[in-house]
This record gives C-alpha cells, structure tokens and sequence, in this order.
C-alpha cells in the first residue's frame, strides 16, 4: 500500500491567515470609526452598521483561529490533519452573514415605515471612508482560494456595497428630501449578500459530506491509470477533499500479471505521478492481481 502527501498548500495557509488577520483589523477599527460617527450624523442606519461589523469582526476571529487551526499536522486526534477547521470557519462565517443580513432587512423595513432626517454631509464622508476600508480588505480576500476567505471576502462586498448605498443616498439627499432610498438600497444589497452566502454553502456542504471534488475527473483519472502497462483494471476508488484544495484518494489497481516489489513499487509511483497532474495532492493505493477477487464487499 503506497501514500502520497503534499505539502505545496503550506505557505498558501500562511497567506490566508495573513489576509484574515489583516481584515479583521481594519473591520474592528473601522466599526469604532463608524459608532462614533454614527452618534455624530444621528444615523441610525450607520450605527446599525457599526453593530453589523463588530458582529463581522467577531467572525473574522473566528475565521482566523480556524484557519491558524487548519495548518496543524496531523495527530492522533485527526489522521488527516486540521485542514477542515478552515470549512467550519466559512460555515460560522455564513451564519453570521445570514443573521446579519436579516437584521439589515429588518431595520431597512422600519426606516422605509419610519423615515427619518440625518446628516447627509456627514454621511458622505463616513461613506467615501467606508468605500475605500472595506474595498481594500475585500481585495485583498478575494485573491484567496479557500472557501473561508472567499466567504469572509463576502462580509467587505456586503459592506463596500452598501456603503456605495450610503455614499449615492447621501448625495442624492444633499439635494432632495428621499431617506427612502438608503433603506430600498439595503433590502436589494442583503439580498444579494445572502445568493452569494447561499452559492458558498452549495460548494461548502458537498465538501463537509465527502462528495467528489469539482476539480476532479473521475473519467479521465481511470482513463490515465489504465493507460499504464500492466494495469488492465481500476475499482474500489474513492475521492473526497479535505477544504476544497486538498484531494484525497483510494484505489485498487487489477495488475496483468505478478510482479517483483520493485516493479510494483514503480508502477505504483507512475499512478501517482499521473495523478499528481489531476488535483490528487494524498494517494492511496493497491494492488491486485487479476485472478484474486477483491476482499472488499463494495468493490
């Protein structure tokens, strides 16, 4: 039985732990920033923002530990690693934007039914502020491949989004009298927050139940193996994904006939070179020959 590993994801880890550090800090002073200047321009939709993004920053801890968690080796606890704390971490996150996302829903509704005055210059300024903040940081995630930071990447496109909502609401009413318009804006952002939350979870919850990875093709992976001389069958073969990037595989290969354990052994390491080249990074493998039936009940 033959075990392929790869180590090449370490220093992406790195790189997602960085980027989540980072974004948490620029969230939590930037929702300081907001209370204060929410109390200042009296409005109530920028200070419900400041309690959206502390609840934000609270998941970007959460998304860090995880994803710090994600880079341990394996251990006697978890043979595989850590690798799917990083998913449990985009499935908080998720929470937290769908919970989010209602209670903008639901203060946008009562603004609509109880409109009320505000300072639209002041606003303006927290707006231009609140652009340039969340934009940077959600630039900075979107670069990310994990599902974690493409989820955690979704709180700033929630929050440049609507400040982009604040920024037009406040200079349209700079000269006209419609506080309607920053709560309409919101409903339609908060819906468009919760498709996305929606398309991550339909690519997180295959993940967590071990369905085929979807940079995996099954076909083309038996049309390789069996290309190989000497092998005239592939069954009993699985695949699942530890967080979306790193594949996991198990395969019996039928061999033609006996061979000495080194040819074995070198058959064995062309399977795994081939698939190194199909997103397989963890390979288990083996052999059979075509005149002994498969122990396995399920092959």
């Amino acid at each position: 039985m033959a075990h392929d590993h790869s180590h090449a994801g370490h220093q992406h880890n790195h790189s997602s732990i960085k980027n989540i550090r980072v974004a948490f800090w620029l969230n939590t002073g930037f929702a300081l920033l907001e209370l204060v200047g929410g109390f200042y321009t009296n409005s109530v939709a920028i200070m419900s923002d400041a309690l959206h993004d502390f609840g934000d920053s609270l998941s970007l801890g959460l998304a860090h530990y995880f994803e710090k968690k994600s880079t341990k080796q394996r251990d006697e606890d978890f043979s595989y690693g850590y690798k799917r704390f990083s998913l449990l971490g985009a499935f908080v996150n998720s929470i937290v934007l769908i919970v989010g996302s209602i209670f903008i829903i639901r203060e946008a509704i009562d603004r609509i039914l109880h409109p009320e005055p505000v300072n639209a210059k002041g606003m303006l300024i927290l707006a231009i502020i609140g652009v340039t903040v969340n934009l940077i940081a959600m630039l900075r995630l979107s670069k990310g491949t994990s599902v974690n930071e493409k989820v955690v990447s979704l709180h700033f496109l929630e929050d440049v989004l609507g400040w982009v909502a604040v920024l037009i609401g406040s200079i349209v009413m700079m000269f006209y009298t419609v506080p309607i318009l920053d709560p309409i804006l919101s409903i339609l952002i908060a819906a468009f927050i919760l498709f996305n939350v929606y398309r991550n979870l339909k690519q997180a919850i295959p993940i967590m139940l071990q369905g085929i990875p979807e940079n995996v093709d099954i076909k083309e992976i038996k049309k390789r193996i069996l290309n190989i001389p000497g092998i005239i069958n592939v069954h009993d073969l699985h695949t699942w994904t530890m967080d979306g990037q790193y594949n996991v595989m198990t395969l019996h290969v039928v061999l033609e006939q006996a061979f000495s354990m080194v040819q074995t052994d070198a058959l064995k390491q062309e399977v795994r070179h081939e698939l190194e080249h199909l997103n397989i990074q963890h390979l288990t493998i083996e052999t059979e020959l075509k005149d002994n039936p498969c122990v396995l009940k399920d092959c």
